[in-house]
């Protein structure tokens, strides 16, 4: 999870594709990766191994955009770990 929200940071959207479940993968070149945001934080509230190769993760990430104050965006997020690597699934927004 950690990764992946520097992927983010960075703008590094291979990473987040080679991380991203082949059933839930987006297309290259459709992630919003270059539009304004400005990362600020992340926060991990829970991780759960519920099976040996899936886990779920909630946490909050703090971000600004434009000259709005900063905002929160709130996931629990599925992870399936497959070929030796955790890969994201998806995510619900709360």
């Amino acid at each position: 999870m950690r990764s992946r929200y520097s992927a983010y940071v960075l703008g590094l959207e291979a990473y987040l594709l080679a991380t991203w479940h082949g059933s839930t993968r987006p297309a290259a070149g459709t992630l919003q990766l270059n539009d304004g945001v400005r990362w600020l934080g992340l926060k991990v509230l829970r991780f759960d191994a519920y099976a040996p190769d899936r886990a779920q993760v909630e946490f909050v990430a703090t971000y600004k955009q434009g000259g709005f104050p900063a905002r929160k965006l709130r996931e629990c997020s599925d992870f399936v770990f497959e070929g030796g690597r955790w890969l994201y699934l998806a995510g619900i927004l709360s």
